[in-house]
């Protein structure tokens, strides 16, 4: 590359650089009239003079001049950034522009066949990302409330005590007016990191987002980054950005040049970090190991005065901070609001009445709902409706159970985010993470510390490095910070704590374990309704491969037994009516509502999803001696019309 080129990447002639002017553009003299404001430079020797109208358009970046003074380009971004002035540059950044604009329009989705894309407007749906670091309260709050209760808190945090942010502000200026010149984009496994780092991609290329701050937006994919063995330079590992160019790389020519470095994925790169070099890599053209020449990048020891957007999982965002030098800005993906679930499901069923009925599916299952506030299983769940439609089943009828979805979701994120784990070591995994949540359960934790991950994980790199079901973050504790860990949610802990029951190669140690669960079944309801959801024979050998003692003819005999009793509460018939459900095998489910025979809900409300349930188990049935919903079961018309299918089936009803 040219010496020119070698000049801009190492930072030399910095009070250039800084004055936003070349020494002959300030030799050049601007006159203006009739109160007009200059804030462009000039090309040597040209004298401008009348009514002067500064703003500059061209493809992809509409930069325009500020009506206040810039701030000193020193301090941040907050200053639009100068068009680059000659026109060659201009045109190597409209053909960059160009590219990457077709090259991430579209997006392929985890179960995309050759060739099968969607349009990234068709699925993409605006996140909740806020700049808080919530207390512990607040944090068990967010992971241990369902239904309503927790979509209450999602509205709590989207409000401005939390500070909620867009993607459009990561480089706002602060209280203090000062620009982070890193942005840490934090989010769970399934957030939406990558897919959010690809809509700034596909927005900038089309002038949509960061038009006025960056001349150039480079995206480095860590999965990529991993697979490069041979030494490199900064300047090599540009190669690796899409559509960039020999020729683009010319544009870094110009002094004024202001680039953003977008770094996907930092928590999976393979790099520890620790000891990356002797010497301080500061050459953008010397090679060196990769680890080495991205931990210069971080460290603002190669191209200062670049700036970077870092995604990664919440278990490296404290190894990432340490890293990273400057200003930086914290930021935490927390997932889809109410409204976005809303949205994504208008998104991805193009038809409105088929929207409308999957939605309304959804909403009557609270567990699964507040499930769909993670995107990854919110696009899981819409794909398993768009499946069942396509195959003539009617999705009101036919929706798959709470405990299939929760199963997909663990499958993808098996296939996808475990950095090729092996068969053994991914049930390895599996196992310890029910272990850590059957503890957590019998304790009443949501939070975990360091020790207790020690004692669950036997090789503790999979407690976090190959771990994308457990979520990391820092609390602080008086004088001191610690290190804590959780499920995604609550009801994750619990699924994890039913599925180790299928990992026990001892029948006799699952079946003691098995006791104790239903010895305290009112205390551990949802975990014995993921059992029998399990149990189902459609989906019981799909995560786990290995021969294992079957739990399923236990469970039912308990099931019987307790419809044999005649002396259950109504509540524990409601959780019978669930776990039946979840098994959803309609000969075991009208063998058990024929011992029923009599239902009677008149002391404790029904809510959408109890009468959902109780739908499906009166539909497996040719006939019920009897039903009474009456007193405070809370039957209203819209709970009436969910049921009637049914109520026909009865021969007393009350």
């Amino acid at each position: 590359m040219a010496s020119s080129l070698k000049r801009a990447l190492t930072g030399e002639d910095p009070e250039e650089a800084a004055s936003g002017f070349s020494p002959e553009a300030q030799d050049g003299k601007i006159v203006a009239q009739g109160g007009s404001h200059v804030s462009a430079p000039t090309v040597t020797g040209n004298i401008v003079q009348g009514n002067i109208n500064t703003h500059h358009h061209y493809h992809g970046l509409g930069v325009s001049a500020p009506a206040t003074p810039p701030q000193d380009p020193g301090l941040g971004v907050s200053a639009p950034a100068t068009p680059p002035q000659d026109p060659d540059h201009i045109s190597k950044i409209n053909e960059y522009e160009t590219s990457i604009c077709s090259t991430y329009k579209k997006v392929k989705e985890y179960n995309s066949l050759a060739g099968e894309n969607v349009l990234l407007a068709d699925r993409y749906t605006e996140l909740l990302i806020v700049e808080t670091h919530r207390k512990q309260r607040e944090r068990e709050e967010e992971i241990g409330l369902r239904g309503e209760y927790h979509q209450k808190v999602l509205k709590t945090r989207a409000s401005e005590a939390y500070k909620r942010i867009t993607v459009d502000q990561l480089f706002k200026p602060d209280k203090d007016g000062d620009v982070p010149k890193a942005v840490i984009l934090q989010g769970h496994s399934g957030h939406g990191k990558s897919f959010t780092a690809q809509k700034i991609m596909y927005d900038w290329s089309s002038g949509k987002v960061f038009k006025d701050l960056f001349h150039l937006v480079l995206h480095l994919k860590c999965k990529e980054l991993n697979k490069i063995s041979e030494a490199c330079s900064l300047v090599d590992l540009l190669s690796y950005c899409p559509s960039f160019t020999s020729e683009t790389a010319e544009v870094l020519k110009d002094s004024n040049m202001k680039v953003l470095f977008l770094i996907d994925g930092f928590d999976e790169l393979k790099f520890s970090f620790e000891k990356t070099s002797t010497v301080p890599l500061k050459d953008p053209f010397t090679k060196a190991p990769v680890e080495a020449t991205l931990s210069a990048l971080l460290k603002g020891l190669v191209l200062p005065k670049c700036f970077l957007l870092v995604t990664t999982r919440s278990t490296a965002s404290d190894k990432l901070s340490d890293l990273l030098s400057g200003s930086q800005r914290f930021t935490d993906i927390l997932g889809f609001t109410e409204e976005g679930v809303k949205e994504y499901f208008q998104r991805f069923f193009k038809e409105e009445q088929l929207e409308k009925k999957a939605f309304d599916c959804v909403r009557t299952n609270e567990t699964l709902y507040t499930a769909c506030f993670i995107p990854v299983i919110c696009w899981i769940t819409c794909t398993v409706f768009r499946e069942q439609e396509e195959e003539g089943m009617d999705i009101t009828k036919e929706l798959e159970t709470t405990t299939s979805v929760f199963v997909h979701f663990v499958s993808i994120l098996l296939k996808h985010h475990c950095q090729g784990l092996s068969q053994p070591a991914e049930e390895t995994l599996l196992r310890s993470l029910g272990q850590l949540a059957e503890r957590g359960l019998q304790e009443h934790q949501v939070l975990f510390d360091e020790k207790s991950l020690s004692e669950a994980f036997p090789d503790p790199s999979q407690a976090t490095k190959h771990n994308p079901f457990l979520c990391k973050f820092l609390l602080r504790k008086k004088v001191k910070q610690e290190r804590m860990y959780s499920f995604m949610h609550l009801s994750f802990q619990e699924f994890f704590a039913a599925l180790q029951y299928l990992m026990v190669e001892n029948e006799k140690e699952a079946l003691k374990k098995l006791q104790e669960w239903l010895g305290n079944v009112k205390r551990f309801k949802p975990v014995v309704q993921f059992l029998f959801g399990l149990s189902n024979r459609d989906i019981d050998t799909h995560l786990i491969k290995q021969s294992k003692p079957s739990i399923k003819a236990h469970l039912q005999k308990w099931l019987l037994c307790v419809l044999q009793n005649h002396r259950m509460p109504q509540v524990d018939m409601l959780h019978l009516l669930h776990c039946l459900y979840e098994l959803h095998e309609e000969e075991f489910v009208r063998e058990a509502m024929g011992v029923w025979g009599k239902m009677k809900f008149d002391s404790i409300p029904l809510t959408r999803t109890d009468c959902w349930v109780l739908l499906y188990c009166l539909q497996c049935c040719p006939t019920i001696r009897s039903l009474k919903l009456t007193g405070f079961s809370n039957i209203t018309a819209e709970k009436l019309r969910m049921l009637q299918p049914a109520l026909s089936r009865c021969q007393e009803l009350e």
